[in-house]
């Protein structure tokens, strides 16, 4: 009996990961902790980092490579924070606090763009490949930023994404009387320009790709479909042994901060509602619902499409710019829309151009989708300014003409 248990304990581990057939590096078990605790607060987690090798001899650092003791990567702004004593309860009460040496130049001659952010629990934001803003506590307790930058459009947004864990490896937490607990992440964001015009918020047109997926417990469970990395089949269910786990490790792409970064493949982020991320009892959050559930520009919270397992994501979105055409692939003519209803017609020419157009509005949300026929009607949109881009088949340039 004891032979045949030792022999089922070895041989478990390599049937296993036998089933995985996808992309990602594989660990299992805890890894070995590399800082004790990047960050202190009273009533907080501690916020360890750690390494792991794989079974590709690859080594990875979790939950995420971070630039948290990076000083040349500037701290976000306040705004709700009860760990440094800065637990505003409006946004103009944290805009009043800062004295405008937080806004971090893109551009010379940009605009200045406001970025709300609330983040479970961690993240890193970067415009344009240039590095505006990092959260200010790492785990908990929770909290929610502020990132002034200086921009033209267009420009691209890309943030880093982290779900803390506190056994490290196997991306998990101690939760009550559970040792392992499958923690969950989301990050909801609203940017305004100097006129506190909403130019962006998150939403399902922005890009989420994951990058560290834990707890896997059976490795089967994980798909790959192209560029998407799926997790949704796999068990979140709680233990207290998690010490054979598995996690899934991908590289980042070098470039992946950058405007030129291609992600046009990356999966579309997928929308939670505040009831899943469990924010209703968090005033990092709560006392800023006038900004992130405004009515009329309502923000939703974003992740991959398992906001449980994947643990490290990035997430990216470009603010479209207001002139006609931003560049040769992407062809975008600005209307004003007035009065309401606005009546416009769409002709494309040649007649027999295989093309497809998309009317978005001015946050670069899509409203109207289409292909041939060659007339479309956008009757019925709200007063406000939208842009249209129209690309044939090899993503070139064609002739449009709007018609009031």
């Amino acid at each position: 009996m004891i032979k045949f248990t030792l022999l089922f304990l070895l041989c478990f581990p390599f049937s296993s990961f036998a089933q995985y057939t996808g992309t990602a590096s594989v660990t299992q078990g805890l890894a070995t902790a590399t800082t004790g605790n990047l960050y202190t607060c009273t009533g907080g987690r501690v916020a360890k980092l750690g390494t792991i090798a794989a079974t590709d001899n690859t080594m990875w650092t979790v939950p995420a490579a971070v630039n948290f003791t990076n000083t040349a990567f500037p701290f976000a702004s306040n705004l709700h924070n009860t760990c440094t004593g800065a637990p505003f309860t409006n946004a103009a009460a944290a805009l009043a606090a800062l004295d405008g040496s937080d806004i971090v130049q893109v551009d010379a001659e940009g605009e200045v763009i406001t970025a709300y952010i609330f983040a479970d629990n961690y993240f890193e934001m970067y415009i344009n490949g240039v590095a505006v803003g990092k959260d200010n506590v790492p785990y908990t307790q929770f909290n929610s930023n502020i990132v002034r930058f200086k921009v033209k459009r267009p420009f691209t947004i890309a943030l880093l994404l982290v779900d803390w864990e506190e056994n490290l490896g196997v991306g998990s937490e101690v939760s009550g009387p559970a040792a392992y607990h499958d923690g969950d992440g989301g990050m909801v964001a609203v940017f305004a320009d100097n006129n506190n015009d909403i130019v962006a918020i998150t939403d399902h047109n922005w890009k989420a790709q994951t990058f560290y997926t834990a707890p896997i417990t059976d490795l089967g469970c994980a798909t790959e479909n192209g560029s998407s990395r799926f997790s949704g089949n796999c068990s979140t269910q709680d233990s207290n042994n998690g010490t054979g786990y598995y996690g899934l490790h991908w590289a980042r792409p070098a470039d992946w901060t950058t405007a030129a970064f291609n992600d046009n493949n990356w999966p579309s982020a997928t929308e939670y509602t505040n009831a899943v991320i469990g924010v209703n009892n968090k005033p990092a959050y709560t006392n800023f619902t006038n900004i992130f559930d405004d009515p009329a520009n309502d923000a939703a919270f974003i992740w991959s499409t398992n906001v449980i397992l994947d643990n490290e994501v990035i997430v990216r979105h470009t603010v479209q710019a207001a002139s006609n055409i931003p560049d040769n692939k992407s062809p975008i003519e600005g209307r004003k829309v007035y009065p309401n209803p606005f009546h416009a017609f769409l002709y494309i020419s040649p007649a027999t151009t295989d093309t497809h157009y998309e009317l978005m509005d001015a946050m670069g949300r899509v409203v109207y989708t289409g292909k041939k026929p060659a007339m479309a009607d956008f009757s019925g949109l709200p007063n406000g300014i939208y842009y249209l881009k129209m690309t044939d088949e090899a993503g070139t340039m064609v002739k449009v003409m709007l018609h009031e």
